[in-house]
């Protein structure tokens, strides 16, 4: 199993190592700024994280977008985030609409997917969805897909060496993913789960800890610090090397302390969510003793959840068994719980 997951994970040959930046200029626009005052940049994110962490719902504020747009089945509209990169300020999600029958609640979920994930991925998935009842919206990603600036090739600019992009980019998925959510209900749906798989699982969860009416969750790869799944990750190797050369583990995991879910789990226990957490016994790049301490967490605060574990790992999870036996999970915990 570990072999094929390494083969699958090194198809990919354009992964680029970039120079390591604190980025803290892209914390300006942030709703938590605070005042420099002469702080080097590492304690300067510190204040910063604190300052988001002890006011996250400021943080993760925003304005409902105003320009809702459907064309067919493709839902554009502003992200209330503004970023240097017009394309990355579009929002895009594929639309899969459920023929509902007449007098059944509306019920409906978006769909977030994995990093570098394709237009087209996930799709199988939203139109299965869609054929048991729920329809689904299937969310690109900051820097992904129709939204990746010309000069990457790579969703680089979700996450990276570059410590204050990733929280904003993170910030702005949070909040494109509560954006979505408003055009739902403003639809009529009366029910929205929230489905997030790998990175969108961990947007998934940011999103749902500060949107109440997302009550119905399922976190396909689940995990806990941020700083710690890049650092040990098969797949972040190449942000490892960038970051190694400046920044130890423990000051990356207090400079994304803000973005990662462990910061909120103990918010999450109290807002009686139905999550599902789903993980993967071999999975090298959201590393198996991650997901296991997201469980053993859950079970120590004591509220409902349900744990599906895989016998595969991270890429092979996409791959036949795996990817039929993942999505039946998916669909029946929606089906049953919205």
């Amino acid at each position: 199993m570990y072999s094929w997951e390494n083969r699958l994970c090194f198809r990919a040959t354009n992964r680029v190592v970039r120079p390591f930046d604190w980025g803290l200029e892209w914390s300006r626009a942030w709703p938590c700024a605070v005042p420099r005052n002469g702080h080097d940049p590492a304690s300067y994110l510190r204040l910063l994280n604190r300052a988001a962490m002890e006011s996250s719902d400021e943080f993760f504020a925003y304005r409902t977008p105003s320009d809702f747009s459907l064309d067919g089945n493709l839902l554009r509209f502003s992200s209330p985030v503004e970023t240097p990169y017009p394309e990355n300020n579009l929002v895009h999600g594929q639309w899969f609409p459920a023929n509902q029958k007449r007098g059944k609640r509306r019920i409906a979920t978006l769909v977030l997917p994995h990093w570098n994930a394709s237009a087209t991925q996930h799709n199988a998935l939203c139109a299965g969805l869609a054929r048991l009842g729920i329809s689904a919206l299937r969310l690109s990603l900051p820097y992904h897909d129709y939204r990746m600036p010309a000069e990457l090739q790579r969703a680089d600019y979700a996450v990276s060496s570059n410590v204050g992009r990733t929280i904003d980019a993170t910030r702005q998925a949070v909040i494109d993913t509560r954006s979505a959510a408003d055009w739902l209900f403003s639809e009529g749906y009366e029910r929205v789960g929230l489905v997030g798989t790998s990175l969108g699982s961990c947007y998934a969860f940011l999103a749902s800890v500060h949107d109440p009416r997302l009550e119905v969750n399922v976190f396909n790869h689940c995990s806990t610090y941020v700083a710690d799944v890049v650092w040990e990750g098969l797949s972040t190797q190449h942000i490892r090397q960038g970051l190694a050369s400046a920044i130890s583990l423990e000051q990356l995991r207090e400079s994304w302390m803000a973005i990662s879910p462990p910061t909120y789990i103990e918010r999450f226990a109290k807002l009686k969510k139905k999550p599902l957490f789903i993980y993967a016994r071999y999975d090298t790049t959201f590393p198996t003793r991650f997901s296991e301490q997201v469980i053993r967490k859950a079970r120590e605060l004591g509220f409902p959840h349900k744990v599906v574990v895989l016998p595969c790992g991270h890429y092979t999870m996409g791959e036949t068994p795996f990817k039929f036996i993942d999505g039946y999970h998916i669909c029946s915990f929606l089906k049953r719980n919205l």
